[in-house]
C-alpha cells in the first residue's frame, strides 16, 4: 500500500508537452527565415507520420486512441524534423517517424516506458543508414526556398544538390589543412554571425522558457553547456586557427537544442539532482570528444543515447540517503 504524503498538481503531460512544443517556437520562427519553406514541411510531414505511427501502434497494442492527444508524438515530430535536414524526402520522414514510435517508444511499452529518447533514436539510424540525404543540409548563404520548389524536393524527389552547403562541422572536419579564419573566408557557415547561431541562440530563448516554467530541471542543461565548454577548452589551440573555441562549440551543431529538449526528456534522463549533474556533463564532454576524434560531425544525439544508457546506472550510485538513515544503515539493508 502506498503511504502518505502525497503531492498532488494540476500539470498534466498534455499541458507539459505543449509547453514544450511552445518553447519551441522561437527556433521553428527562426529556421523558417533563414530556410524558408523548408522547414515547415518537414514539420507538417513529420507531425502527420507520427500521429499516424502512434495510432497504428496503440490499435496494435488494443490500447485507447486517447492517448493521441497527449502531445507526445507532436514533440517528438517536432524535435525530429527540427533535427534533420530541410526539405527532406518524404519517404526518409517516414521512416524516422516509423523508427521514432515504433521501435524507440511502443515497442518498450509506450509513453514513460522508453530507456532512449525517441527522437534521438530515429535521428541515429538515419544517419547511419542514410549519410547521404541525411547531410544534404539547404545552405542558408542561398535564399530561402519558395513553397513550389520546398514541394518539389520534399514530394517528388527533385535535386536538392544545387541548394545545398556543408555546415560548419562538416566544414571544420574536412578543412583539408585550412585554418579556422580561412575557413571563415571561404565558408560563411563557420563564421560568427552565420544564421545557424542565431537558431542555437532560439533553442536558449525556448530553454529559458521551459526552466521559468520549471518544466525542466537545471542541472541537465547547466552541467552540459559546463561539459561542452570544459572539454572544449582541451581541445583548443587557444589561437582560433586548428580548432574551434569553446565557444563555438556551443553556437554550432544541436548542442544547445541537445541540453535543453533533449537531454531533459524525464523518461530517458537520470531522476536524482546529482545523477542529473554528473549526465548533463558527461554528455557535454562525449559531444566535443566525439566531435573531434569521432567520424561523425555532431555527437548530440550520440552523447544522449550514451548517457541514456547509462541512466539507471547513474540513478543507483547517487540515491539521495533515505531520511533517519545511516549510510551503515543503508548498505546493511542493501
Amino acid at each position: 500500500m502506498l503511504s502518505s504524503p502525497f503531492i498532488h498538481t494540476k500539470r498534466s503531460t498534455p499541458w507539459v508537452m505543449q509547453q514544450v512544443a511552445l518553447a519551441l517556437m522561437p527556433a521553428i520562427v527562426t529556421s523558417f527565415y533563414f530556410y524558408g519553406w523548408a522547414v515547415l514541411s518537414n514539420i507538417v510531414l513529420m507531425i502527420i507520420a507520427c500521429l499516424a505511427f502512434e495510432a497504428f501502434a496503440l490499435t496494435l497494442r488494443k490500447r485507447s486512441l486517447v492517448s493521441l492527444g497527449d502531445w507526445s508524438a507532436v514533440v517528438t515530430a517536432l524535435l525530429l524534423a527540427m533535427a534533420i535536414p530541410p526539405a527532406a524526402n518524404w519517404w526518409l520522414i517516414v521512416v524516422g517517424a516509423g523508427l521514432a514510435m515504433l521501435l524507440a517508444k511502443h515497442l518498450y511499452g509506450g509513453l514513460g516506458l522508453n530507456p532512449f529518447n525517441p527522437a534521438m533514436v530515429a535521428y541515429v539510424v538515419l544517419l547511419i543508414s542514410y549519410p547521404v540525404q541525411m547531410s544534404q543540409w539547404i545552405d542558408p548563404a542561398q535564399s530561402a526556398l519558395s513553397l513550389s520548389t520546398t514541394l518539389d524536393i520534399a514530394l517528388f524527389g527533385s535535386p536538392i544538390d544545387q541548394y545545398t552547403g556543408a555546415t560548419a562541422l562538416d566544414a571544420v572536419r574536412h578543412n583539408a589543412g585550412l585554418t579556422i579564419s580561412q575557413l571563415a573566408e571561404q565558408n560563411p557557415a563557420t563564421a560568427w554571425g552565420a544564421p545557424h547561431h542565431f537558431v542555437s541562440l532560439s533553442y536558449l530563448l525556448g530553454g529559458l522558457y521551459l526552466l521559468a516554467r520549471r518544466i525542466i530541471f537545471w542541472q541537465l542543461p547547466i552541467a552540459l553547456i559546463l561539459g561542452v565548454l570544459v572539454a572544449g577548452v582541451f581541445v583548443y589551440d587557444g589561437s582560433s586557427e586548428s580548432a574551434l573555441s569553446p565557444a563555438m562549440q556551443l553556437a554550432v551543431g544541436g548542442t544547445l537544442m541537445g541540453a535543453f529538449f533533449i537531454i531533459t526528456d524525464p523518461v530517458s534522463s537520470p531522476t536524482t539532482t546529482n545523477g542529473r549533474l554528473i549526465a548533463g556533463a558527461f554528455a557535454g564532454v562525449l559531444i566535443v570528444v566525439i566531435r573531434h576524434f569521432g567520424n561523425y560531425p555532431d555527437a548530440v544525439a550520440f552523447a544522449v543515447l550514451l548517457v541514456n544508457l547509462c541512466a539507471p546506472l547513474i540513478d543507483y550510485f547517487t540515491l539521495p540517503r533515505t531520511y533517519g538513515h545511516s549510510k551503515a544503515k543503508r548498505a546493511t539493508d542493501e
